[in-house]
């Protein structure tokens, strides 16, 4: 055998070593890729009816929202109602209670005044002063 052949023989077989590394390479990945298309397969079956609940729990709290925000504009409209009515109270009764409190506290202050108060003296058809509030009266 001569040098060439020799060579063109440890060419063939590190050549059939390397295909063999390679087809059991790709054996492997197809393994692996056939494990991964198992799983995707597994979680889409598992993640369809997920996201049909994730969608019913979506439209569920639309629905929420959509009733608390009729609340919070009843409310707004009750407030609002109940603002104007006070105003209303105010204004129409604000007024003359003011002026019945004052005509009570005068007439109390006049009787007060009346009950402390010595009686006045008349002479001939005429009141006479009261004597001033700081000195005795001499009798």
């Amino acid at each position: 055998m001569s040098g060439g052949e020799v060579a063109g023989l440890l060419v063939a077989v590190f050549w059939a070593i390397l295909v063999s590394f390679l087809a059991v390479a790709l054996v492997r990945l197809a393994q692996t890729l056939r494990a991964a298309t198992e799983l995707v397969t597994e979680v889409t079956r598992q993640a369809v009816p997920l996201l049909g609940e994730a969608s019913e729990t979506i439209r569920s709290a639309q629905s929420q929202l959509d009733r608390v925000e009729t609340i919070a504009s009843d409310v707004q409209e009750v407030t609002s109602n109940a603002s104007a009515l006070s105003s209303t109270v105010a204004t129409t009764f604000g007024g003359p209670l003011v002026k019945v409190a004052a005509f009570g506290y005068g007439v109390r202050r006049a009787l007060r005044r009346r009950e402390t108060q010595p009686p006045r003296r008349t002479v001939a058809g005429r009141t006479l002063p009261s004597p001033r509030r700081g000195r005795p009266r001499k009798d």
